[in-house]
């Protein structure tokens, strides 16, 4: 099986990367990325962990760039988790979202509920290479007893349209395209379904994106051979994964429960090698 899309507590996920490493390779998943939001934290461990379970590691990264106001989802494969310019992106990035969750928080507390935002964001104020987000949010008011689970903190919250809503700021995906690649790395939208935007894709590939995520739990039969289809008409590549995060608003089942084909994974190589290969030729990046 091959996970190209999964989550660590480096970000909003609730396995370390070796607990993570360990669910993936008892469920028989071969090749594993770590696509953490807007940090790269946990991929070193991940790695490690990979090697020593005889497994394939592709580091990744899930960017939330925006677009009239919508979260689009960028997800990176085979990236330079060293890059000094990608890790000064993705700072700016997270200081973005913990920004966004002190606000939220605020927007919590007009409405009767207290949130302690420093309790919150803990992990990010301890170490400011994770990544917040409204997951933490979601947590935070499951243990406080003002929700019975995540999925309710969302829907009467935290999403579009609800109380606590505070729209993203980011960046523009043609710019996270662009420092993907410039990180050595090819860029596929996640779960494009999930973006209700198939009219934007042209104009994506045309500005740099490589894949869609064709594979993906929110997928069914007919939305993958739908994005099958897009994929083969604007000749982008094809990813796919579990998007586990080991938590219940993020579907049931464990990592590998979606598996990307092998032949589109080899889709994958031949696009980070013709990347790679040009951006050598200017010089723009390292081939390694």
């Amino acid at each position: 099986m091959i996970d190209l899309h999964t989550h660590t507590t480096a970000s909003d996920g609730r396995c370390t990367p070796d607990e993570l490493v360990a669910r993936a390779s008892a469920a028989g998943v071969r090749v594993l990325a770590v696509t953490d939001h807007d940090t790269v934290a946990g991929c070193a461990a991940a790695a490690d962990a990979c090697s020593r379970a005889k497994m394939t590691f592709v580091p990744g990264i899930e960017v939330t760039a925006v677009v009239e106001g919508a979260d689009v989802h960028v997800l990176g494969y085979f990236v330079q988790t060293g890059s000094p310019a990608l890790l000064s992106f993705l700072a700016e990035q997270r200081q973005r979202r913990a920004d966004r969750v002190r606000e939220m928080i605020g927007r919590l507390a007009m409405h009767g509920i207290p949130l302690d935002a420093d309790a919150v964001l803990a992990p990010a104020l301890k170490d400011s290479s994770r990544s917040a987000g409204r997951p933490w949010i979601a947590r935070a008011l499951v243990e406080g007893g003002h929700v019975p689970n995540i999925a309710e903190a969302f829907n009467r919250w935290l999403s579009r349209g609800r109380p606590a809503f505070i729209a993203r700021i980011g960046a523009a995906p043609e710019e996270v395209f662009e420092r993907i690649h410039a990180s050595g790395g090819i860029a596929s939208l996640a779960h494009p379904v999930l973006v209700k935007h198939d009219e934007w894709l042209p104009q994506f590939a045309k500005n740099g994106l490589d894949a869609l995520e064709v594979y993906h739990t929110d997928h069914d039969e007919l939305t993958t051979a739908h994005y099958l289809g897009i994929a083969k008409t604007l000749r982008l590549g094809v990813s796919g994964g579990s998007d586990y995060h080991a938590d219940d608003a993020h579907g049931g089942g464990g990592p590998g429960r979606v598996s990307l084909p092998q032949k589109h994974y080899e889709g994958l190589l031949r696009l980070r090698a013709a990347r790679r290969a040009s951006a050598s030729s200017d010089g723009s990046v390292s081939s390694s």
